[in-house]
């Protein structure tokens, strides 16, 4: 992290006058003690997290309705609380964006048009051969299904669904909130923001670590297989978590991860196993090859900074005459 010192961490207050001395604007923080106190931050918020859903006791298991709803006071109020916790990150380190902390954490209308289609467009790229998959075993055609998904009865059916509400709504949006919105401002003044596109995701993986307890709570598997689990769930999310992390980065906004988020989450893992099997199993892996190729392809154009207008973590690093790196361009 040396390298991270001087120039790197010198985040000046755009209130300030242009002479201030580097120790006045930093408050007395210096790069250890940033680092320290963004990596306790951000272990703190994710012990909240998890940790609200515990609060609760009950014998029953997590897809039961009367859990699901306990558990979405707990995590409202912790995701609510959150950004506090970047307050008094900003206060301890002595550190000042200079912008808004709403901005910060990608919360503006600014430019929100293409940050919510762009990466949606770019992740069902990259899902098209589980989408062909899903469209040749739907019992409807094209039309069929499009008027049965509009149906406003089956979305009043989704809204009174507490395991839909769940996975597509409020897990998407506070978990972004949480581990991309709050965290990478904290992370990214000590990391840079290539290193902090990685760091964040262990603690969103290491988050769901919990399901291992209940797993082994209510016995569902031997203790090998729900390990052999929890490490392939955590490869997964630490992957996925990296995926949003680039683009809120890329983006400046909180809105493109959180429906990307929701969109993964009805997805599922991609089902490769049942796509060698099925009758149609050419067009199928050509079209699972030709979406993570595509995908490949338009990463870059896609998530193209002047699509998005300013980007807030770019910004603060310029701010802190640090460079912001590839990222940013």
């Amino acid at each position: 992290m040396a390298a991270l010192g001087g120039d790197g961490l010198r985040l000046l207050s755009v209130s300030g006058p242009a002479s201030e001395p580097e120790s006045a604007a930093l408050s007395g923080a210096g790069p250890g003690l940033c680092c320290w106190v963004s990596v306790c931050s951000c272990l703190s918020l994710a012990c909240s997290y998890v940790g609200s859903l515990y609060v609760w006791k009950s014998e029953l298991p997590r897809d039961h309705p009367a859990v699901i709803k306990r558990r979405f006071t707990s995590v409202l109020v912790v995701s609510s609380l959150s950004p506090l916790c970047v307050l008094l990150w900003q206060e301890l380190t002595g550190l000042q964006p200079g912008i808004s902390l709403f901005t910060l954490m990608g919360v503006r209308l600014e430019g929100i048009f293409p940050a919510a289609l762009l990466p949606l467009l770019l992740t069902m790229i990259l899902f098209l051969g589980p989408l062909m998959q899903l469209s040749l075993d739907c019992p409807w055609d094209l039309a069929n299904g499009l008027k049965v998904a509009l149906a406003p009865q089956a979305w009043a059916r989704c809204l009174t669904d507490m395991r839909w509400l769940r996975n597509q709504v409020i897990a998407p949006l506070t978990e972004e909130l949480v581990f991309r919105a709050c965290m990478l401002p904290m992370l990214a003044p000590c990391t840079g923001l290539g290193p902090a596109v990685f760091t964040c995701p262990l603690f969103f993986g290491v988050a769901h670590f919990h399901h291992v307890i209940e797993q082994l709570r209510f016995r569902q598997g031997s203790v090998g297989s729900i390990f052999l689990s929890a490490a392939f769930q955590f490869s997964y999310t630490a992957v996925f978590g990296a995926y949003t992390a680039f683009l809120f980065i890329r983006t400046g906004h909180l809105i493109g991860p959180v429906l990307c988020h929701s969109f993964c989450n009805y997805m599922g893992f991609p089902a490769v196993c049942a796509a060698l099997e099925h009758p149609q199993r050419c067009p199928l892996l050509l079209g699972y090859a030709l979406g993570v190729a595509l995908f490949v392809l338009l990463l870059q154009p896609l998530t193209e900074p002047r699509l998005y207008s300013s980007l807030p973590l770019c910004l603060l690093l310029d701010r802190a005459g640090d460079s912001a790196g590839p990222l940013c361009s």
